[in-house]
């Protein structure tokens, strides 16, 4: 891929991306690693601990 379209996508050489054709030709979309994502969401309490999640995870499971 050339570098001007890697530059315009925000992706760098070795990248991978996922491209879809849809009605109106291509969309392009770079694959992140989950490991970009940490602090992406701005959570600034504590870290929730497994049975804490596990709890919410029950809990909501009863209502759909």
């Amino acid at each position: 891929m050339p570098k001007t379209v890697r530059t315009a996508l925000g992706v760098g050489p070795g990248d991978r991306i996922r491209y879809v054709v849809v009605d109106d030709g291509v969309k392009i979309l770079p694959l992140r690693p989950v490991t970009r994502l940490f602090g992406a969401f701005g959570h600034d309490g504590p870290p929730a601990s497994l049975e804490d999640m596990e709890r919410a995870v029950a809990a909501g499971a009863g209502k759909e």
